[in-house]
């Protein structure tokens, strides 16, 4: 199973137009922490695509072109890429030119987004919300099998034989869908053979096996290789070395991120019984001792049989120094004790 590391790099919002010294730092943090990721023996480290005040990442790949610079092995992955309210013809480009930088260690995460404000943003109507995400990904995946192509779609100017450039290291680059739920979601990737993550952010996850049932349904009535699939599971997480010690740290910063988003959608505010629930074994948050993360990865494998897990840190008010331990902690002890647990 491969492990890794993903975040949208959280920031306190400055309010500045310029000398954004925060954000600075943050991102200093951020290549600091993949930098680490990679010394550890993690397999993949992610960034996620915002367009918010509180979120340091819009623009994940060149973000991961600095990580390139410090790491040797690590996969580096957006997570996601909005693709909806992108132009799929710069994405490829983005993303292959982060793949010649890191020697083929590029990947594309490419989802419809939980959040909105890019939609507004360049332009696009949150009515074509699914309609846009399809187009767009029919022609990524198109540019990604062929050097030159011609394009004819509702959302974009046509073209008739133009080269995209450049092409990347690797003989193509793995595009992921990032999903979050939507049974469409699952039967669309499952159909294109394309390798799927699960956001799993609340809920039972065991309520989400007839969800990655239907991703393997739909490859398996489209004629693909059911056991060649890739799946990966994304929850939130943080490690410390005993639990108490990590609920302790982590629940002040998810408690303000859960009550801010909470605000915006209508949810009712987190509380500390219910966030003790959430991190239950058989919960979504991956929040405790070594042992209690490593046995939760191994509870889920044994759900899902998924090939991917991805430890979203949400750091909030933790501090850098506390961040870095449990990314060591997650690479030296978790990621052997589960690798010996779960071969290959």
């Amino acid at each position: 199973m491969e492990l890794g590391i993903s975040t949208f790099g959280e920031v306190k919002p400055e309010g500045v137009s310029g000398h954004a010294a925060e954000s600075f730092l943050r991102m200093q943090e951020l290549i600091a922490e993949g930098q680490l990721a990679d010394e550890v023996g993690l397999d993949v480290f992610a960034l996620g695509e915002h367009h918010r005040p509180d979120f340091i990442i819009s623009a994940p790949e060149v973000a991961l072109g600095a990580i390139a610079a410090v790491t040797k092995n690590i996969r580096l992955s957006s997570s996601v890429t909005v693709l909806s309210s992108a132009d799929p013809v710069r994405v490829f480009q983005n993303f292959a030119t982060l793949d010649l930088v890191s020697g083929g260690r590029a990947e594309i995460m490419a989802g419809r987004g939980s959040f909105t404000e890019s939609f507004p943003l360049f332009g696009y109507s949150l009515n074509d919300y699914d309609t846009l995400f399809a187009e767009k990904l029919e022609m990524l995946l198109r540019i990604n099998e062929s050097e030159i192509i011609s394009w004819k779609g509702k959302f974009r100017a046509p073209f008739m034989q133009r080269g995209i450039y450049p092409r990347p290291y690797q003989p193509s680059l793995p595009i992921w869908l990032a999903v979050g739920g939507t049974p469409a979601s699952a039967k669309r990737a499952g159909r294109l053979n394309l390798p799927m993550t699960v956001a799993i952010l609340g809920g039972k996850p065991a309520q989400f096996v007839p969800f990655i049932n239907l991703y393997r349904q739909a490859a398996l009535e489209a004629g693909h290789d059911v056991e060649k699939l890739q799946l990966g599971i994304n929850s939130q997480f943080y490690v410390a070395e005993d639990s108490e010690q990590a609920a302790d740290e982590f629940y002040p910063s998810y408690e303000i991120l859960m009550n801010r988003v909470g605000q915006e959608r209508g949810w009712h505010p987190m509380t500390r019984e219910q966030f003790e629930y959430l991190r239950m074994p058989d919960g979504p948050l991956f929040v405790g001792s070594v042992k209690e993360i490593t046995e939760k990865i191994i509870y889920q494998h044994g759900l899902f049989k998924h090939t991917r897990f991805l430890a979203q840190i949400v750091k909030g008010y933790i501090s850098h120094d506390k961040v870095l331990r449990a990314i060591e902690l997650f690479g030296k002890e978790v990621a052997p004790a589960v690798r010996k647990a779960i071969p290959g």
